[in-house]
């Protein structure tokens, strides 16, 4: 049963209903009902779009790409398995707070690869902030938290044990295994045991053919992107234990692995690898293995009043590669190595939410989160080995309080402290800051809301990626100053009925970002530096723009609209005069989506269409973009499913769909596109193309 009024979630200051779901850190409304989730899927919610408890959209996904990409504002880039880039208002991933069960994952591994692995199968649910509307999450441009499944969430009710099996394969992409048992040791135990496998083929661009910016097929391809296959594992286990009905503790140890003959550089097109290759006179493919291994501890506490969460966790990454194919030509040999980078992060946050009454209602949101971040360099060549390590932690303190005056007026003051430490071959320093947040909501009937909001930031310098030497060849700059800045909103949601048994929310929010002293990596150094590039702080970054839904819910049928724009603008520093202008190299074009959906209960049946949208973005100055023409082209892409929960046979369910149904040839803008030139390789075309048409289809059985 729907609540009688929005509920504004304390720990997001964006108009966001939070979903009712037992492992969702939220206060509950004392009348709603809790429902147990039955089904293997993935509940998306995000701050950019309000969604009915009844319209929140589950499905099963191949990608991360796959569940974020029509969250207004939100976008996956890279079409490599090791290269999933989530960006949220042109921001990448090194600007966001990322977690999976209370462990940041943020790893400035490789510029040429993600900061995130994880396949969508294991993930019970993923919590999206677009922007940083709160002093409680610390990323620039917002966070995403990841939650993994666990055995009560699965159980139906009266049931001990239970498990599930998988079977799915795709025209195009590959085939996926997987395999879970999960059940009640006793009345208050439960464990969960689960193992995915995919085996991932090279796929085929959309209309077959790979050709440049003009037009014509480069020489050397057939249309299949070489260096994607490879193997994927992913295992968790979960142990759960709950001594009395308010408290839950929980250990969990995740093992994911992805191996193969892989591309150089993940994120650039076939071109150019292919370009580097025949000029080097060495390998294509290179055997390369990325591991994670997490171990988390987490904990709950619900008291009449409060509600409490803690987690303990130590989440190592290692990615690994030969390099010794480097002696197939003797003018390279010496570069010829094994070559092992690893990020380490270990930490301890807790998160309270605890309501009192004093004058007015109270909903105070409060914790502090403390991670430290190592990383570890090592090249062995015939004769040598390069070493490097650096380390960086953060510990951060906050507090919100959201002050109902009455039903229809609520004021959110909010204060953070963080200090962060750095010892690097950049700088060694340490960084202390105070940031403020506040937030206006008014609510002036039961179904309209309007909220406005100031959030300061700050993001200290990080360490050197890893992969290429964890600070080993970096540029010392021991004046470099920490990011600060401002993130303004201003949205409303509304909601209300048609026809009478119908439902239709609609909603917007326009934003500003500013970042003071922004970090640019690729900065040209003073001769006196002795290098040629060095990170430091080129200008003030502004980023504005808007996202806009509307959803329609009518009985079986769905159906949802979104638009999305943000545009960035450095204001450059006078030493760094000729970037003036400039903007994310990640940004988007303006992007629509839209879905429409069909269910039959009675017949176990559901139809979905997705559509995505980007505009073009015209070449213009940009950090870190194409040299020769970085004008972005825009693109169309439809899928759609069809998913039969066979009632006959009680568990098992099949889903068959086309993704990239009129086989469009495209490169998400979130990704590497553009031409550049190097002066030795000549002309390079960057498109990190997308797949083309996949007929897929999934078999599973959960008993």
């Amino acid at each position: 049963m729907l609540p009688k009024r929005f509920k504004i979630s304390s720990t997001s200051l964006a108009v966001v209903t939070v979903l009712t779901s037992s492992a969702v850190f939220s206060a509950e409304s004392e009348d709603t009902e809790i429902e147990r989730v039955t089904v293997w899927s993935t509940t998306v919610n995000a701050s950019s779009m309000y969604l009915k408890e009844e319209a929140i959209a589950s499905k099963q996904a191949d990608h991360i790409s796959d569940l974020l990409r029509s969250i207004p504002g939100v976008d996956v880039g890279g079409a490599h398995s090791l290269n999933q880039r989530i960006t949220i208002r042109s921001m990448d991933d090194k600007d966001l707070d990322i977690s999976i069960d209370g462990a940041k994952q943020n790893n400035y591994m490789y510029h040429h690869m993600g900061n995130l692995q994880i396949h969508a199968d294991i993930l019970k649910s993923v919590d999206i902030d677009v922007g940083n509307n709160s002093v409680i999450n610390g990323g620039l441009g917002g966070s995403v938290r990841f939650e993994t499944k666990q055995a009560r969430d699965l159980l139906q009710s009266g049931e001990r044990f239970g498990g599930r099996v998988q079977v799915g394969a795709g025209d195009n992409s590959g085939q996926t295994y997987s395999a879970t048992a999960y059940g009640l040791m006793t009345d208050s135990v439960d464990f969960l045991g689960y193992y995915n496998l995919v085996n991932r083929e090279n796929y085929e661009v959309g209309g077959g053919e790979i050709t440049d910016s003009n037009g014509d097929v480069i020489e050397g391809t057939d249309g299949t992107v070489r260096g994607l296959e490879g193997e994927l594992d992913d295992a968790l286990i979960k142990f759960g234990w709950e001594p009395s009905d308010n408290q839950r503790i929980q250990l969990s140890y995740e093992k994911y692995t992805d191996e193969g003959d892989y591309s150089y550089r993940p994120d650039m097109g076939l071109a150019t690898d292919i370009a580097i290759t025949e000029s080097l006179n060495v390998p294509l493919l290179w055997p390369t293995k990325f591991t994670r291994d997490t171990l988390a501890l987490n904990y709950e506490l619900s008291l009449a009043s409060s509600l409490i969460k803690a987690a303990a966790y130590s989440n190592t990454s290692e990615l690994w590669r030969d390099e010794t194919g480097y002696a197939d030509n003797p003018d390279y040999a010496g570069w010829a190595a094994i070559v092992t980078g690893e990020a380490k992060n270990q930490g301890i946050n807790l998160l309270g939410e605890t309501t009192l009454t004093a004058l007015w209602e109270h909903d105070f949101t409060y914790g502090f989160d403390y991670v430290k971040h190592d990383t570890d360099y090592s090249a062995r060549y015939t004769a040598s080995t390069d070493e490097s390590a650096e380390e960086s932690s953060n510990i951060a303190i906050f507090v919100q309080d959201r002050i109902a005056f009455n039903d229809y007026i609520s004021l959110i003051p909010g204060l953070r402290y963080d200090q962060y430490s750095v010892d690097s071959k950049v700088v060694d320093n340490d960084f202390d800051n105070t940031a403020w947040a506040l937030a206006l909501a008014i609510q002036p009937t039961d179904d309209l809301v309007f909220n406005v909001s100031a959030t300061e930031l700050f993001k200290g310098p990080e360490i050197g990626e890893v992969f290429v030497g964890a600070g080993l060849y970096d540029t010392t700059n021991q004046e470099i100053e920490a990011e600060t800045g401002v993130n303004y909103e201003l949205a409303f949601a509304y909601q209300f009925e048609a026809f009478g048994d119908d439902n239709i929310s609609l909603g917007a929010t326009v934003f500003k970002t500013e970042i003071n002293d922004y970090i640019y990596d690729y900065a040209t150094a003073p001769a006196t530096s002795g290098g040629r590039y060095w990170k430091d702080n080129i200008g003030d970054m502004d980023i504005e723009g808007y996202e806009a839904y509307i959803n329609y819910l009518n009985g079986g049928f769905s159906g949802s609209v979104t638009y999305s724009s943000a545009e960035s603008e450095l204001q450059a520093f006078e030493q760094y005069s000729e970037l003036d202008g400039a903007r994310l190299d990640r940004q988007q074009g303006d992007t629509v989506s839209a879905t429409l959906g069909y269910a039959l209960d009675d017949m176990g049946l559901s139809f979905n269409w997705e559509l995505l949208y980007a505009d073009d973005v015209p070449a213009g100055l940009d950090l870190d973009g194409a040299s020769l023409d970085n004008s972005k082209q825009g693109y169309t892409v439809h899928n759609i499913n069809a998913r039969w929960d066979i009632t006959a046979v009680e568990g098992l369910t099949i889903i068959a769909g086309v993704d990239n149904l009129f086989d469009e040839y495209y490169a998400s803008q979130s990704s590497r596109t553009g031409v550049s030139f190097h002066p030795r390789f000549g002309e390079l075309y960057l498109q990190d193309f997308e797949p083309g048409r996949n007929i897929k289809a999934t078999v599973s059985y959960q008993f």
